[in-house]
């Protein structure tokens, strides 16, 4: 079973710092937890909610109702109140309430501990005494939360979590879940990703802070002593790009962080990258547009910018996680990728994954530097851009025992600069050849559910979770379902990519609905996979309101 607990108020209220402690308690005690946010572009006031689901089997996706809606604010319960289950609970931070349970949060710390500051507690204290949860494990976080502000200051919370759980469990108790073993780490997207950068060898990130990068960088600059990464707060994204270039060119693992916005800023200096074949290394998430559009929510809309980023032509690899595990794994593939090839790699996510929260195998801070592919000892006539037959050249250092030259324009092997046109196709058709060299060493997209399944939802990137618990609901239920999902989304081999489709084969369902789903209002990558000859033609699942699937709704709309 599960159920979806739902914290909402104003910004600055709290509402993250209640839910982070609920998560982390609820994960000691071996139940599955998957955390979601929606917050306002504000940094006071405004509706803002947390969500975190629990359940005794492993969840991926958020929900659309509240079980336990925690309104904070008038605002939050007025608004909030019809989204909560029927015979779902409402906890009001408030005198009185007419369709829940009033327990002036912050009126009862001020008379538990003096200090109405303290309300986060009784929230806390009061969702697990509804639940009927054992109120020791939220103590044992409450004290480690706040141990650094003095044994005084843990006594008060605790005091406050204690009142709070009392009040409410003078109330019938909602039927909850109970703990199944569940490993009790938890990561959201932004961490995943730069603890695998930090793991894999970043010696140098730089960013302008971006919602919703912004969380990685931090994550890194957290990392940065451990690891020995140099932190730059650029000026501007094209500082950033530009600086990347830079330590790429001398032989650095470098990367940047960045939002729709600011990597429109960054196309030129991608194109730089591109053109002297340097590994730079983007992470780029997503949200709405265009412009600024919605800063703090979701979407999937900037596929074919990133595809088509830069003026000229070049090759560049893509990646698309669907889930912090996902996160971590093609983060170490994206730089690996990079640097094989000497040509850019971005990491493409989202507001949803960049803060979705769930329970994950502990993951590995071994450093593990990847290979940079450095030529040791490059002969005498050592040239820069060889041209060999897969399009990679030897890469040197340059200051070392052989003369390395690079350059913007077009180039001799050498790397000096020409005009001969000859020269400039040879070239061209070598850069290019590192393209086709990737696109038969891409990742093939994983299938999820019977092979002969009459529905086929295809998914890439953060829609996996929503997708693939929609599939899971849709057979449970007698329907006929199945995954398609791509973590790396360019470039895309026609053929690899028609054998996961089923395409051929005794087993092939060639009759099977095929729904692609995608957080965009144009079906960006179902026209990229018309575009290469894969997909005649599909149906559409798009949504583009700056809030994420759920696999409740995607089942819903397959049923309708």
């Amino acid at each position: 079973m599960h159920i979806n607990l739902r914290i909402a108020g104003e910004a600055g209220q709290g509402v993250q710092t209640t839910g982070s402690l609920l998560v982390d308690a609820l994960t000691s005690m071996g139940l599955y937890v998957f955390s979601t946010q929606s917050y306002m572009s504000r940094i006071r006031g405004g509706l803002n909610w947390f969500d975190i689901r629990i359940s005794d089997q492993e969840l991926f996706s958020g929900s659309d109702l509240a079980d336990l809606l925690v309104a904070l604010t008038e605002e939050s319960l007025r608004e909030l109140s019809s989204r909560v289950t029927k015979g779902g609970r409402v906890l009001f931070d408030g005198d009185s309430v007419s369709n829940g349970i009033a327990i002036g949060f912050r009126k009862v710390a001020k008379e538990a501990s003096g200090s109405p500051l303290m309300a986060n507690s009784v929230a806390a204290g009061a969702v697990f005494g509804l639940l009927g949860y054992d109120l020791d494990a939220l103590c044992r976080h409450i004290a480690g939360v706040f141990k650094k502000k003095g044994a005084g200051s843990v006594e008060k919370n605790l005091a406050c979590a204690h009142r709070g759980y009392e009040i409410a469990a003078s109330n019938t108790p909602i039927r909850s879940p109970k703990g199944n073993g569940a490993s009790a780490e938890t990561y959201d997207g932004s961490t995943a990703v730069g603890l695998a950068a930090a793991t894999a060898g970043i010696k140098f990130v730089t960013s302008y802070p971006m919602t919703p990068s912004t969380g990685t960088f931090t994550c890194l600059a957290s990392l940065a002593d451990e690891y020995g990464i140099v932190v730059e707060q650029a000026e501007d994204e094209i500082a950033a790009i530009n600086m990347v270039c830079g330590a790429c060119y001398a032989g650095v693992p470098a990367m940047t962080t960045t939002s729709g916005g600011g990597f429109a800023l960054m196309t030129e200096g991608l194109s730089l990258a591109g053109m002297m074949e340097l590994p730079a290394f983007v992470m780029l998430s997503q949200s709405p547009g265009p412009a600024t559009g919605l800063p703090t929510r979701t979407g999937q809309e900037d596929l074919k910018f990133a595809v088509c980023a830069g003026h000229g032509e070049f090759p560049r690899a893509i990646f698309a996680p669907g889930s912090p595990e996902q996160a971590y794994e093609l983060t170490r593939h994206a730089l690996v990728t990079a640097h094989k090839y000497q040509t850019p790699a971005i990491l493409m996510i989202d507001q949803f994954l960049a803060d979705q929260r769930k329970n994950v195998a502990e993951l590995s801070r071994e450093s593990r530097p990847i290979d940079r592919h450095i030529t040791a000892c490059p002969s005498g006539d050592y040239r820069r851009y060889a041209v060999t037959s897969d399009g990679v050249s030897p890469r040197a250092l340059p200051g070392g025992d052989v003369f390395v030259v690079s350059d913007s324009d077009e180039h001799t092997e050498e790397g000096h600069i020409t005009e001969d046109l000859d020269v400039r196709v040879q070239l061209q058709e070598k850069r290019l050849r590192k393209g086709a060299a990737m696109t038969s060493d891409v990742l093939p997209p994983t299938r999820y559910g019977p092979v002969d399944a009459d529905l086929l939802l295809i998914s890439w990137g953060s829609t996996y979770g929503p997708c693939r618990e929609a599939v899971d609901s849709l057979n449970a239920s007698g329907h006929s379902a199945a995954l398609l999902h791509f973590a790396q989304v360019w470039p895309l081999n026609p053929k690899v990519v028609r054998q996961a489709l089923g395409s051929s084969g005794p087993s092939a369902n060639r009759s099977a609905r095929t729904i692609c789903v995608e957080n965009n209002a144009t079906g960006q990558f179902a026209s990229l996979l018309r575009e290469r000859g894969i997909l005649a033609t599909c149906d559409l699942f798009l949504k583009y309101d700056g809030m994420p699937f759920t696999g409740e709704e995607i089942m819903g709309r397959v049923i309708e």
